[in-house]
């Protein structure tokens, strides 16, 4: 696929020191339809596996690129759908608030794209991982709050504001939350309230990196709107990179 030169650098920087392949799956849940992409190494190995969630411009070269940099490290990795269709709004902002208003919503599509994944053949069901960025990182986190059983999450500068916090035991997961200290998007009292929260659900493995002059996708080499305090951050990237591989490392790593 052709993507900017800012993704292709990003994955430059994963060598494919073995053959991986990719594809574009469809499924069907309850009558909605999703359309998901997939890396995963080119052999026929049960592997441990990551669900990425893209930001609320919908499934795009983004979180592609993040799946192909993760099967070049072993995983299957999918790069989910939230929205259904492959959907990608004229009006992100729009159609990510019908999620952010309706958690249910948001964990049932979640859920939907969890299920595939565990489903595959080629994934071992007992070591997924979920992530996600920005809209992408909310979705990861709104799905652990559900109860779902995957071994952790992961969000990238995702906002930490919810409707419907975790009950008490309802997270099974090991939680990893990385955030920029200049993202307007997460305050420093939704910083406050969400370590609030992790207490009170008594989560018993959870963690938040806070990254000095980070703002909003700081992950996301495209973005380039420091007055919307939407910023590409390469320091906060890479150290966020090597705080989702350690995590991965003591999480679903054989």
């Amino acid at each position: 696929m052709a993507i900017s030169s800012g993704l292709q650098e990003l994955l430059d920087t994963v060598p494919e020191t073995h053959p991986i392949r990719t594809e574009d799956l469809t499924f069907e849940t309850d009558g909605q339809g999703y359309a998901v992409f997939v890396a995963r190494p080119d052999d026929d190995e049960v592997r441990p596996a990551v669900l990425i969630f893209s930001d609320w411009s919908g499934l795009g070269d983004h979180a592609k690129t993040r799946a192909q940099m993760l099967a070049r490290l072993g995983f299957v990795a999918y790069a989910g759908d939230i929205y259904g269709d492959g959907k990608r709004p004229d009006d992100p902002g729009a159609e990510a608030g019908r999620y952010y208003g309706d958690p249910d919503l948001f964990r049932a599509r979640g859920a939907a794209n969890l299920a595939q994944v565990s489903a595959d053949p080629g994934v071992d069901s007992e070591r997924i991982v979920v992530t996600g960025y920005c809209f992408g990182g909310t979705a990861a986190i709104e799905l652990a709050r559900s109860g779902a059983d995957s071994a952790g999450v992961v969000s990238f500068h995702g906002g930490l504001s919810t409707a419907k916090p975790a009950e008490a035991g309802a997270i099974k997961g090991k939680v990893l939350i990385l955030t920029g200290a200049a993202d307007p998007v997460v305050p420093d009292d939704a910083v406050d309230a969400f370590e609030n929260e992790m207490r009170a659900a008594d989560v018993a493995d959870w963690q938040l990196h806070t990254y000095s002059g980070a703002m909003h996708a700081f992950t996301m080499p495209d973005a380039d709107s420091p007055d919307h305090g939407a910023q590409f951050n390469p320091i906060a990237n890479a150290r966020s990179w090597v705080a989702l591989l350690n995590f991965l490392e003591e999480t679903v790593a054989a």
